[in-house]
């Protein structure tokens, strides 16, 4: 850029900076309380760009992995065809029913991520979690509503567990209950999760179709044609003939690695839109709208390209009578504890993991400002989100993308979400996108999410037995609940034992390796206070502070990075981070010294 280019940047950053607008957003040169060091209104808008084209595949990817729950379709059912795989009336309404889940999935995700920058003053994305739209539509609801809970009990499960995070975020509670999960379950949780989704990946109803269910396995090598993919026998003499699962591997797996390998933005994006290009052609063996009913149906709704759907199955679907449930109630509560369990985990991790990163923590509380109100945010996104028909919101990653840019305030959340509403309108080219194409989506970032097994204490047993049993169980068993249960449960019985037999032998019988155990607390490092109550309430309780809304000075004086470990690991996906974090160092540094 020439001189009077960057003359007219810099003159537009501070014009905004010391508007109402750059005040309120805290943008360096607005004079305000505690800016943002670093932060400027045209980094912000290119880091919001970065943010979404990180994170808008969930669109089609969340669409693709929900609908497969059928929503609010009904599948009769025959000894022939249990699940409805070849019923065309079943399958034109789960065809709506994922068209219903990219307009909501857009939808949720621009509002909270705009109110996330608007409210919280945060640079975070929020969309419906990964990993935990698998476990609603596979486990909750089971795949075409072969599941213990209908679609309807299930968001309202995602709506009462929104309702109880806004009242721990209120409360304060959120941190607290994160902080007292081990640390090995928190680090086997992500890597459990992300083996949860290669699976998914590699099955055939929303990936590429690598494997399959069998009788004398539990799982089998597939990769058949879509004429032989329904009977065993024939599957078994045409395995990996596939032409789609090849196209998937090939342009939606090994392009978008290598992408990824030279740290190309947007790799995930334009490997998805490679292979969905390669698949729209109707006179080609791999494509998405071949010559039959349903492939018509959705070539006409393609044909729109720019169109918003308005959402017709899933809209307010919840149902009150839990007693319904076929068997009791246990499923339903069973799935309620999980989403809030994986929650807190996963949205709680992510958000002090991406305020660490953007140099927004504050030492002395350990804590980020506005945290309460990017609680809020996020639990009312749940709560919104469930009356739309999608599964838990969470925080995403992703964010990192943006954070890397130089996003430091909430207006890169807000570009983010701008984008995300715009995208609202190309309804037909997210619906239009198909499952080999998201396939290799998946287990790429369940690889992603798998580097967390690392910093796992693999050295005393007490920790790395009930780790291992988390990540083996969650894919093992189809199941993230169970798979949070056997760790759990492994690692009070082992840890407990070992506790009681050491006090009791004044510490002459300890099992190997005690002394490296990770150190486990209930406590907080803020005092009793802080235990139960949030940063604002404490002003409002404890000092009787008149605005209690506003941070202390000795509070919120130096805003520097926090050394809380325990919060990164606690982030689902904080496995991206440590990529997100070398790959920008050096940018860092060299963007300090700049400024």
């Amino acid at each position: 850029m020439g001189p009077n280019v960057n003359d007219r940047l810099h003159a537009l950053n501070l014009l905004v900076a010391r508007s109402r607008f750059g005040k309120w957003h805290r943008l360096e040169g607005s004079g305000a309380k505690r800016e943002r060091v670093g932060s400027k209104f045209t980094t912000e808008i290119r880091a919001g760009l970065a943010t979404f084209f990180a994170m808008a595949y969930i669109i089609a990817v969340n669409a693709s992995i929900a609908s497969d729950s059928g929503g609010t379709c009904v599948c009769p059912g025959t000894a022939d065809d249990p699940v409805c795989d070849n019923d065309t009336d079943y399958l034109a309404c789960v065809e709506v029913v994922k068209r219903d889940l990219v307009t909501a999935t857009a939808a949720i995700a621009a509002l909270t991520t705009f109110c996330m920058g608007l409210f919280a003053n945060m640079p975070i994305g929020l969309a419906p979690g990964m990993g935990l739209n698998a476990y609603f539509a596979y486990q909750v609801v089971g795949y075409h509503g072969s599941g213990s809970v209908s679609f309807p009990l299930a968001v309202t499960a995602v709506f009462v567990e929104g309702w109880i995070f806004i009242g721990l975020s209120i409360l304060g509670i959120r941190q607290w209950l994160a902080r007292a999960i081990p640390t090995s379950i928190k680090l086997a949780t992500g890597a459990g999760i992300g083996l949860y989704l290669t699976i998914i990946g590699l099955y055939g109803s929303a990936g590429l179709g690598v494997i399959t269910g069998a009788t004398a396995t539990p799982v089998d090598l597939s990769g058949c044609d879509t004429q032989y993919a329904g009977d065993a026998e024939l599957c078994s003499h045409h395995k990996m003939t596939s032409k789609t699962m090849w196209l998937g591997i090939f342009c939606g797996g090994f392009v978008t690695a290598l992408l990824m390998l030279y740290r190309v933005k947007g790799a995930i994006i334009a490997g998805i839109a490679l292979v969905s290009i390669i698949s729209w052609p109707r006179t080609t063996d791999v494509t998405y709208f071949p010559y039959n009913e349903a492939g018509q149906s959705r070539f006409d709704f393609f044909k729109n390209v720019v169109a918003f759907h308005k959402i017709e199955k899933i809209l307010t679907a919840q149902e009150w009578n839990v007693s319904s449930i076929p068997g009791g109630s246990g499923q339903f509560w069973l799935a309620l504890v999980t989403f809030l369990y994986v929650d807190i985990l996963d949205t709680t991790g992510t958000l002090y993991s991406m305020a660490k990163f953007a140099g927004l923590m504050d030492k002395r509380t350990g804590d980020f400002e506005g945290s309460a109100t990017a609680y809020i945010v996020d639990a009312g996104g749940i709560v919104i989100g469930s009356l739309f028909g999608t599964p838990p919101v969470t925080a995403y990653i992703e964010s990192g993308a943006g954070i890397s840019e130089g996003g430091k305030t909430g207006i890169t959340a807000m570009v983010t979400g701008i984008c995300f509403f715009i995208s609202l309108f190309f309804a037909p080219i997210f619906a239009s996108i198909p499952p080999w194409a998201t396939g290799s989506t998946l287990i790429i970032v369940g690889s992603m999410m798998m580097s967390s097994v690392a910093e796992i204490n693999w050295s005393y047993f007490g920790d790395a037995i009930p780790a291992f049993l988390t990540i083996a169980v969650m894919p093992f068993t189809y199941s993230i609940a169970y798979g949070l249960i056997a760790g759990i449960i492994t690692f009070m019985i082992l840890n407990t034992f070992a506790h009681v037999l050491d006090k009791l032998t004044n510490g002459r019988i300890v099992p190997d390796n005690y002394h490296k155990r990770d150190g486990w607390s209930w406590r907080m490092a803020m005092g009793v206070a802080m235990v139960f109550l949030p940063p604002w309430m404490v002003r409002l309780v404890v000092h009787r502070k008149r605005r209690f809304w506003e941070a202390d000075e000795a509070e919120g004086a130096k805003i520097i990075e926090a050394n809380s470990s325990t919060d990164q690991a606690a982030a689902g996906h904080g496995a991206i981070l440590l990529e997100v974090q070398s790959e920008t160092s050096a940018k860092s540094s060299k963007q300090k010294q700049i400024n």
